[in-house]
């Protein structure tokens, strides 16, 4: 005799199953069970892993099935609190009618049935679609044993004949047994099985039904319960101690089949039975060939549909047969007629009349590649949608990723990079070699990319259409702070435990073959408790600290959630529930209910469904934006893909490193390369993009010595030249070892992207077979094989770091586009960022910075001037939109400029008052009073705030005057006699100031409002300080801390901030400490003083007060030996040496001034403005000047006698705009 599990829940039951599936398929080979089953609760999220795993064991056979919920007689469509009851039912599917009938059935209960996150089906469905189905009657939470338990043996009886009406002999009774052994858990769940257990066989035995045993599997082991135990309390956000909680009996796990036999040894038959279930399961695949949409063509076209078939019929005929000798049919040769005229009318467009060689053979043979895989709808749909897109207005990226190498993707308008041009590779995209899904990433502006969802749902059909599930898992450290909290362990603990947790593969020396070497290993928990930092705790630490890393170590990889992919989209021939699966979710922009696949991206392909990915490129709604803000000031509209690749001004923009903002060359590393590059053509900001990333920058050093003639080019071969010279001799792309090894050893294009994947991923058997390949064609041609050897030596080294050039080149030219606006425009390119940016606050004051840096005024919100987005008015400043004040409403916004549009700008406050009173509230009107909305009327804002003659704020004052304006107003209207001056509500008169506006005030309540200071900085005037003095800003202290201690190492810090909060405390003994918030230009930290430092150091911590304060990153407190000997390591902190008074610190570490000028410089005009600056700020710090004479290569160094200057922001500005270097000399 053998068992098999029909009842087996893996951790796609999410938060209730433990089970991996790997994992559940080892233990039944090694329990030599014949079969499993998939049973997860209302969902096939699981089913592909399920069958994929199963390859890796071909002695179990996969069993496909669901333990579906079903309603208790009654429509599954009502969802109200007298109906939320519900059965468990267990269905597997014996064949692909049955695999088909179980999607319908799941699918249902998602799109009709789910109420309270159960997907419920009415008895009218299961019975629907039962064919091919074999059905169990579940756990105790199924109808049988339902009724049984209730004491209704007649109901059960009932409910047993309908399901054999609807199954027949694939009908079978469940029994389960689970007796807990742990102490002091309650028996009863044993107790109702016994009950319903004894009520089964006897109505088995009454309506001749077979009965299967199960053991309802939740986790693999029997020492997995704990873990699971874990996982429940997870889910039901209870303790372990909790008494009350929900509990499992821990007997839920994979059993032997002795097991199992000692607990139903009365009746061995309900073993033998599960066999033959087994045996019922045919043998299917699930896996389809592409199943794509079929595209209407237009009936102009189809009108003339003969003339085209002709004219195209060497295209058609080299795919009129799919690769099994089977004729595609008709349509199929329509709509390869139609791709092709598409095609040709779009290469005129793109080429000119006449296309030469190259391009006539590439677009041929293309043309027949596609048509061979059977894909002309494919690219009829994409162009489709795109070309609706771009109707609409919505921007559409220049192409991503492999499709921009397709030439007639080109022509098509999907892409707009020339492949033939930049040498891209249609074969990087297609391989004709190997049947692929074309896969084209395309990218959208964000506020359109949604759009292109609804034209698609509206064209196809909304049942034709979903969007892709993601599943979401238990992370290391996520798994650690979920187990220490149900574990009760202290946060502290559990912080201090999760810090260990590496965030980067990293580097252990472990022993292997007697030595010990350095190994790279990911951040798993299971690496890190063998050869990490918590490796030590497993060892030493309290037993709590080990329960909890052994449960989380367990716990680690389990499904947590499900999400929606955020651009995948699947498109379908007809009704997506006949060929997957399908579940709902949220829209997050509209709310509305949306299909989603239940099987994940990796497997949506292998079931034949097109899955297309639809980006949000912010970068494109930010071009977009700022053509508006250039239209709106200039008057002038142009297309972007247009503009002229050779522009001067944009390659000076990368050549001086201002590429802030600018799409893929804003890091400060990318900057220092580029002012070493001088770039001067596209190509060289191809390569850059490519270079730029971990592997391949240590090649950037030999590129630019090369581009700048230090480095002599050379090439192995000299038939190299013509495919690396772009690139001054260096292989940067994968294209161009496509290339050479066509060129060089006469590979097919085939076997030339074989030769990219395989070096790619490493696939030894693939690369050892084509390099017997490359060198027998390499010497063939005449190629010396050592240098043939060394060729492939150099690539194998190289590929796996190779970049995609196809998708380098299209975002290089949405970098392009990016710098040519920031060069041309600079005011209106970053007031665009600055709009599509709101949100984030680190990227807005890099943004302020750069516009500071070029001379670029950024404003406060006007109430007449700003739009409701950041705009750019006549001076070319910068305007705040008043979109972005905060807690102010889109209405209000709409409001105030539709009156704006209507009636005219506002001629003071009170004209402001007259015409919005009743849509602009106090709130409202207080934050664009706070945000400096008013400043352009000329008052004060804290005269707003003081009294008037009445005793009333003047805001008050000024509110209730517009109230009874607008009223009379209204009464003035219906009245007989007209307007009476006479009667009219008088303007109250504004208080004068009597003592000055304090400016620290004034700029918190701006900064509260619109996220930043704009009118000025509390910090603005050390400036100088912080940029020269200071080695860190606040926001990175954290980290710093936390890279201290996993190095175990000091480090001394200099910071500067201004206090934003101060407050004391008591400790429990009565000893006082503190908390002070400090706050500089990009962020704020919080000082926690204690003992001697609060009392040395609190005299500071006043509220505005600006400070430059010197400290370490050192141990927190410090370890006895022993504890150290044990593997304990102590937390880090930030502790404070020295505190000195912002305005003080050029007094107390500034020795002197140094200028750099250089003698071509020496004009009469710059030593009048230089003289004149120094003047304008003398102060006491001596000057020292550098002049250098550039072609007699010599040096000077004079000191000032007649001047010292004050070292301040206003002297670092003067000297910029004189463009003199400076450097500071130290005490």
């Amino acid at each position: 005799m053998s068992f098999v599990h029909l009842h087996v829940h893996t951790q796609y039951s999410i938060l209730d199953g433990q089970s991996s599936i790997s994992g559940l398929f080892a233990r039944a080979k090694e329990l030599e069970m014949p079969a499993l089953a998939i049973t997860d609760h209302g969902n096939m999220y699981g089913v592909k892993e399920f069958l994929k795993v199963a390859k890796k064991f071909p002695e179990v056979k996969p069993i496909i099935g669901c333990e579906i919920y079903v309603t208790r007689h009654y429509d599954h469509k009502i969802k109200d609190k007298d109906h939320r009851g519900y059965f468990h039912l267990i269905l597997l599917a014996k064949n692909y009618t049955g695999y088909r009938n179980l999607m319908k059935i799941c699918s249902t209960g998602h799109i009709e049935g789910k109420y309270y996150e159960k997907p419920r089906v009415s008895h009218e469905i299961v019975e629907k679609y039962s064919e091919g189905l074999v059905c169990c009657s579940a756990c105790i939470a199924g109808e049988i044993p339902r009724a049984i338990i209730a004491g209704d043996m007649e109901a059960a009886e009932k409910a047993i004949e309908w399901h054999k009406k609807v199954f027949g002999d694939d009908y079978y009774l469940e029994v389960q047994l689970h007796r807990t052994e742990i102490p002091g858990q309650s028996q009863e769940v044993y107790e109702r099985q016994l009950v319903a257990n004894e009520g089964i066989f006897a109505l088995a035995e009454k309506t001749g039904t077979k009965v299967v045993a199960t053991n309802d599997v939740h986790f693999v082991r029997k020492d997995d319960g704990p873990a699971h135990d874990r996982l429940i309390c997870l889910t039901t956000n209870t303790f372990v101690d909790d008494p009350d909680r929900m509990r499992y009996t821990q007997q839920e796990y994979l059993k032997s089949e002795e097991e199992m036999l000692d607990l139903f040894y009365k009746h061995p038959e309900t073993l033998s039975n599960t066999l033959e279930v087994a045996e019922k399961i045919e043998s299917y695949k699930i896996d389809k060939d592409p199943i794509l949409p079929k595209f209407d063509l237009p009936k102009e076209f189809m009108a003339d549909i003969d003339t085209y078939l002709e004219k195209y019929k060497d295209i058609i005929d080299a795919g009129r047969c799919d690769p099994k000798g089977n004729d595609r049919g008709v349509e199929f040769t329509h709509s390869v007629a139609y791709l092709c005229h598409l095609t040709y009318l779009g290469a005129r467009f793109r080429y000119g009349e006449t296309l030469d060689e190259v391009q006539a053979e590439r677009i041929e043979f293309e043309l027949k590649t596609i048509c061979s895989m059977g894909f002309p709808d494919y690219f009829l749909i994409v162009q489709d949608f795109i070309a609706a897109a771009r109707s609409e207005g919505i921007s559409v990226g220049p192409g991503r990723g492999s499709a921009a190498g397709s030439a007639v993707a080109y022509c098509l308008k999907i892409t707009n990079i020339d492949p033939i041009k930049y040498d891209l590779l249609f074969e990087r995209f297609l391989n004709p070699d190997r049947i692929n899904m074309p896969d084209v990433d395309i990218d959208f502006d964000d506020d359109g990319r949604y759009r292109v969802f609804q034209y698609i749902e509206e064209k196809y059909g909304k049942d034709h259409i979903s969007h892709v599930i993601t599943y979401g898992t238990m992370a290391a450290k996520s798994a650690i702070k979920d187990v220490a909290r149900v574990s009760r362990l202290s946060i502290d603990e559990s912080n201090r435990l999760t810090k260990m947790v590496p965030d980067r593969p990293f580097e252990a020396t472990v022993e292997e073959d007697g030595k010990k070497v350095k190994k790279e290993f990911k951040p798993k928990l299971s690496n890190c408790l063998k050869y990490g930092e918590l490796s030590e705790e497993m060892a030493n630490g309290t037993p709590e600290v080990k329960e909890v890393l052994d449960y989380a170590g367990k716990l680690e990889g389990c499904i947590r959630q499900t999400g929606v992919h955020a651009c995948a989209m699947i498109i379908g021939r007809g009704n997506l529930t006949e060929y997957i699966p399908i579940s709902i979710a949220n829209d997050k922009l509209t709310g509305e209910e949306v299909w989603v696949s239940q099987y994940d991206g990796h497997y949506i392909e292998e079931v034949g469904m097109l899955k297309m990915d639809f980006l949000g490129l912010r970068t494109l709604s930010i071009i977009k934006e700022c053509q508006e803000n250039i239209k709106k000031r200039w008057g002038v509209e142009f297309d972007i893909e247009k503009i002229p690749i050779d522009d001067k001004e944009t390659y000076e923009l990368y050549s001086r490193g201002d590429t802030t903002s600018v799409f893929q060359f804003e890091s400060p590393g990318m900057k220092e390369w580029l002012i070493k590059l001088q770039p001067t053509r596209f190509e060289d900001l191809i390569a850059m993009n490519a270079l730029y990333r971990p592997g391949p920058m240590d090649y950037i050093p030999d590129f630019v010595e090369r581009k700048q003639g230090r480095q002599a080019i050379e090439y192995d071969l000299q038939e190299m030249e013509e495919i690396l010279q772009d690139t001054y001799g260096i292989t940067v792309y994968q294209e161009q070892v496509m290339l050479l090894s066509r060129k060089l050893a006469d590979f097919t294009r085939g076997q030339a992207d074989t030769l990219r994947k395989a070096m790619g991923k490493k696939l030894k058997d693939v690369l050892d077979s084509l390099k017997g390949l490359f060198i027998e064609g390499g010497t063939k041609n005449g190629h010396p094989q050592d240098m043939l050897e060394k060729i492939w030596a150099d690539w194998e080294k190289f590929a796996s770091y190779a970049f995609n050039k196809s998708h380098a080149t299209c975002y290089a030219w949405v970098s392009y586009q990016t710098g040519w606006l920031k060069a041309h425009y600079p005011a209106e390119f970053q007031a665009a960022n600055l709009t599509k940016n709101l949100s984030n606050m680190d990227e807005i004051k890099k943004i302020m910075d750069d516009c500071k840096k070029n001379g670029i005024k950024v404003l406060n919100p006007d109430i007449n001037e700003s739009e409701s987005r950041f705009t750019v008015n006549q001076k070319g400043e910068i305007r705040f939109g008043l979109g972005g004040i905060k807690g102010f409403g889109d209405n209000i916004v709409r409001a105030i400029l539709a009156e704006r549009e209507e009636n005219g700008l506002f001629a003071d406050i009170y004209d402001f008052v007259e015409r919005m009173s009743g849509t602009v509230n106090r709130k409202a009107f207080e934050s664009l009073l706070h945000s400096g909305a008013f400043d352009s009327f000329g008052y004060c804002r804290k005269q707003f705030t003081l009294p008037c003659k009445s005793g009333d704020l003047f805001i008050d004052t000024l509110l209730k005057y517009g109230e009874l304006y607008k009223k009379d107003s209204m009464d003035s209207a219906i009245s007989l006699f007209g307007e009476v001056e006479e009667l009219k509500p008088e303007r109250p008169v504004i208080p004068d100031m009597k003592e000055e506006e304090d400016v620290l005030e004034r700029l918190q309540q701006e900064k509260e409002l619109v996220g930043m200071y704009l009118s000025s900085h509390p910090l603005d005037k050390y400036q100088f300080e912080i940029e020269n003095f200071t080695t860190h800003q606040l926001s990175e202290i954290d980290q710093l801390i936390t890279e201290c201690e996993m190095k175990q190492t000091k480090m001394n810090v200099c910071i500067a901030g201004m206090v934003s909060s101060h407050e004391t405390k008591q400790s429990k003994t009565g000893s006082p400490w503190s908390k002070t918030v400090l706050e500089d230009y990009g962020g704020s930290y919080e000082l926690v003083l204690y003992r001697k430092d609060h009392e040395n150091f609190m005299s500071y911590m006043q509220p505005h007060q600006t400070l430059f304060i010197e400290g370490e990153i050192d141990e927190r407190f410090r370890l006895k030996p022993e504890e150290r000997a044990q593997g304990k390591k102590p937390p880090y902190s930030f502790k404070v040496k020295k505190v000195t008074l912002l305005g003080n610190v050029n007094e107390t570490y500034l020795k002197g001034f140094s200028i750099y000028i250089s003698t071509p410089m020496l004009t009469p005009e710059f030593r009048q403005d230089l003289v004149k600056v120094v003047k304008n700020n003398r102060g006491n710090t001596p000057l020292f000047m550098y002049l250098h004479d550039p072609e007699k290569n010599w040096n000077i160094e004079f000191m000032s006698r007649k001047f010292k200057v004050a070292v301040t922001s206003q002297l670092i500005q003067d000297l910029q705009k004189l463009k003199i270097r400076y450097k500071v000399v130290r005490k």
